[in-house]
């Protein structure tokens, strides 16, 4: 990877432009494909650029949290793969892992995109519960925003297996999850004085401070802020400004 310095890039955007020529509110090229592993429950690859993410969707039946016996859960789990980038680590998740599912479970859980009511099987005794793994095949940045859009295409992928009170029958997947909402993330970078979106690995690198944004039926669901440096009122307006825009355009990708 060519290395560029973060002076430079300021004058590019001094100008108005970043490195690949995109603007400042522009994403790269995203696509959603859905169905990728007949394995799970449900599935979806996510590329932005040429980052790549697959996300897989396996149900389980568990117990439910003493403080919620009628309701199921979603488990996340990132896998930042060495393959994808060589700075990653083998071994136990680390806390880059452990925040990038955590903002996408996040995301999920506070825009109460799925009915966990509709996931209990049995009050005090049996849940569904709904275990979300996150594949990172290759990172060239933002791989915040193409994780959450994977783990929101696999649960709108997703079908429930048969279950008899005993056994589950993974062979036989009828029933959508009851899916509420669709929530899209967009961070929001900041370098200097400007604010973009999608920030490739090369910019991400350089980054001063980020701002994730979860966005569903038109409303902020969630927030994680991320980097050293401070976002002032003002710069916190005009983010949310961009990743409502951003989100909006992004949900019509979603079949």
């Amino acid at each position: 990877m060519k290395i560029i310095s973060k002076d430079y890039m300021i004058h590019l955007l001094d100008k108005g432009v970043r490195i690949d020529n995109r603007k400042l509110d522009e994403y790269r090229k995203i696509s959603i494909e859905t169905g990728v592993s007949n394995k799970a429950e449900g599935s979806a690859r996510v590329k932005i650029g040429e980052t790549d993410v697959i996300v897989g969707v396996k149900l389980e039946v568990g117990t439910p949290y003493p403080d919620k016996p009628d309701e199921g859960t979603i488990i996340v789990g990132a896998e930042l793969l060495q393959m994808a980038n060589p700075d990653f680590e083998s071994g136990p998740p680390d806390a880059h892992s452990v925040e990038l599912a955590r903002v996408v479970d996040r995301g999920i859980r506070e825009s109460c995109a799925i009915d966990f009511k509709k996931l209990c099987i049995k009050t005090g005794e049996k849940v569904w519960l709904v275990l979300i793994d996150i594949y990172i095949v290759n990172d060239d940045g933002n791989l915040q925003d193409a994780s959450s859009l994977a783990a929101i295409a696999a649960l709108n992928d997703c079908k429930m297996p048969a279950y008899d009170g005993t056994k589950v029958d993974y062979k036989k997947r009828k029933e959508k999850l009851p899916l509420l909402k669709k929530p899209i993330e967009c961070t929001v970078v900041k370098i200097g004085k400007y604010l973009f979106v999608d920030p490739s690995l090369t910019e991400y690198k350089n980054v001063d401070a980020r701002l994730t944004i979860a966005y569903s039926n038109g409303s902020v669901n969630a927030m994680q802020k991320g980097g050293d440096s401070p976002f002032s009122v003002e710069e916190i307006e005009e983010a949310l400004k961009i990743a409502k825009r951003k989100t909006d355009e992004i949900s019509k990708l979603l079949k």
